[in-house]
C-alpha cells in the first residue's frame, strides 16, 4: 500500500516523477506525474497542495473554464481520464499547472477590504486534478510560477 503522502522517485538520469496515491480507485491505486517546466531556468516551481483547498479556490475563478465534478461527466471522459491516468502507461501526464490570486471576499468584510479569498485557475490539468481527488488523492503537486508560489502555499498548500 502506498503512502497517501505524494514522494518523489528519481531514476538515474531521468527526470523526476511524482507518485500520487488514490484511496479511493478500483482501478489502480496511484498516479504518476512529471513537471511541465522541466528547464529550471522557466522560473517555475513544484507545490505539494492539498487537492480540496485546490478545488474550492478553483470553483471561485470566474474567468476561466471551470468543470464540474465527475460525477457529472459522460461516461467516455471519466473514462479517457482514467486510461489517460493510468500508471501502466508508458507516457507520464504532467502535474497541473495552475495560477493563483487573491481577491476580496464578497460580503461586507470583503468589501472594506478586511476579508479575502484565493482563486485558483488552471493553465493545464483540470480534468486530471478533479479525477485524482475524485479518486482519493488528498495532496498532490501541480506547477506554479515562481513569483505565486508562496501564495498558492499559504492558501492551498499540503
Amino acid at each position: 500500500m502506498l503512502s497517501p503522502e505524494p514522494h518523489l522517485e528519481v531514476a538515474v538520469g531521468a527526470e523526476p516523477v511524482w507518485i500520487v496515491a488514490l484511496r479511493r480507485h478500483p482501478h489502480y491505486d496511484h498516479v504518476r506525474l512529471k513537471r511541465v517546466f522541466i528547464d529550471d531556468g522557466t522560473r517555475h516551481q513544484v507545490v505539494m497542495v492539498n487537492a480540496e483547498k485546490l478545488l474550492q479556490c478553483a470553483n471561485r475563478d470566474d474567468t476561466d473554464y471551470v468543470l464540474r465534478g465527475v460525477d457529472d461527466w459522460h461516461a467516455g471522459k471519466v473514462r479517457g481520464i482514467r486510461e489517460f491516468l493510468d500508471p501502466a502507461n508508458a507516457r507520464i501526464p504532467e502535474m497541473p499547472y495552475v495560477t493563483i490570486t487573491q481577491r476580496r471576499r464578497r460580503g461586507l468584510l470583503g468589501w472594506i477590504g478586511i476579508e479575502h479569498e484565493g482563486v485558483v485557475a488552471f493553465r493545464n490539468g483540470q480534468h486530471r486534478a478533479r479525477y485524482m481527488a475524485y479518486a482519493g488523492a488528498e495532496t498532490f503537486p501541480v506547477e506554479v510560477a515562481e513569483r505565486e508560489a508562496e501564495l498558492l502555499i499559504s492558501l492551498c498548500g499540503a
